[in-house]
């Protein structure tokens, strides 16, 4: 039995194993803090060349924020249930990423449509000027955190295993 058979055995068939090593390379806490630190840097070096203290501000919270739970969430997804669905795994890894940055667009846009609502229930009368961004910040930081997140799985899928879900030698 190889260190990969072994492996399997130990903690279960649906992580995703290099072939030659053991170890993962789908590693989810460095796979958020890079869907974090991408637009919050980006966003930040806009802020400053823009002057911007608030685009500054919200590249910290709101978007790196945003990018970071949204690449959490769909990372514990694909890394426990997007093996076994088919379609995750056996298609075309540009529709695959493309479905799922319109997936993650879609969760930021309902995101800023339910924030208001819950921010207001807690403080009725006040009004954070954070509001205003999160009509633009939520679906944008979840497009660029599920762009790269399903990017990244599905490399490491293809590198470690074959089309027909087999272990490559």
């Amino acid at each position: 039995m190889n260190r990969i058979e072994s492996a399997d055995k130990r903690e279960g068939a649906s992580h995703i194993a290099s072939a030659g090593s053991g170890a993962n390379d789908f590693v989810l806490w460095r796979e958020v803090a890079m869907a974090y630190a991408s637009p919050a840097v980006m966003a930040g070096i806009g802020g400053l060349v823009t002057a911007d203290k608030g685009l500054q501000i919200a590249a910290l919270t709101t978007i790196g924020g945003a990018s970071a739970l949204v690449a959490w969430m769909l990372g514990l997804w694909l890394r426990s249930l997007g093996g076994k669905s088919r379609w995750v795994a056996g298609a075309n890894r540009v529709v695959v990423t493309g479905a799922f940055a319109l997936g993650g667009a879609a969760f930021g846009l309902f995101a800023a449509w339910a924030i208001p609502y819950l921010f207001g229930i807690v403080r009725p009368f006040d009004h954070a000027a954070w509001l205003d961004r999160i009509w633009f910040d939520f679906p944008l930081s979840g497009t660029i955190a599920s762009t790269i997140i399903t990017w990244r799985w599905r490399l490491a899928v293809r590198k470690n295993f074959s089309f027909k879900g087999e272990e490559r030698r």
